[in-house]
């Protein structure tokens, strides 16, 4: 029974080491991801509005419209839903980052378990893979 005590420990130990940062780095790290988090509900929210408003604009706008100018209006705003869209995933992965940052997973590939190195995560902070397993990814 000692052997099993023992064995569990170093992988407890080897738990926080891996996700070690200080309180008020990982403070400061949960702040910027919340605030960008913000930002973007709110440029979805406006973006929303407007697509509210230009469908409005279209429903009453469109005596006269032949095939063509209907299928601009609908080639329009099947973009503007598109733009809506990617917005709301960038907003899924702030919040997915946020999580990881409680788990204590962040800044660690889910892939391969490495470290994401910090000029990747500074240029993308919601990154869960490694630029090498990112590529990977990418070239499937």
């Amino acid at each position: 029974m000692a052997k099993a005590a023992e064995t569990s420990t170093p992988t407890r130990k080897t738990a926080p080491a891996k996700g070690a940062r200080s309180a008020a780095e990982t403070e400061k790290i949960r702040a910027a991801l919340a605030g960008r988090r913000d930002e973007l509900r709110h440029e979805y929210d406006q973006t929303l509005i407007e697509i509210a408003g230009l469908q409005r604009e279209r429903l009453g706008d469109s005596a006269g419209d032949d095939q063509a100018d209907t299928g601009t209006k609908t080639f329009e705003r099947e973009q503007e839903i598109t733009l809506a869209n990617n917005l709301l995933e960038r907003i899924n992965q702030v919040e997915r980052a946020l999580e990881r940052l409680d788990e204590g997973h962040y800044g660690w590939c889910e892939r391969c378990g490495n470290p994401i190195p910090v000029e990747r995560l500074a240029a993308f902070p919601s990154a869960t893979r490694c630029v090498k397993c990112k590529q990977l990814e990418e070239r499937r």
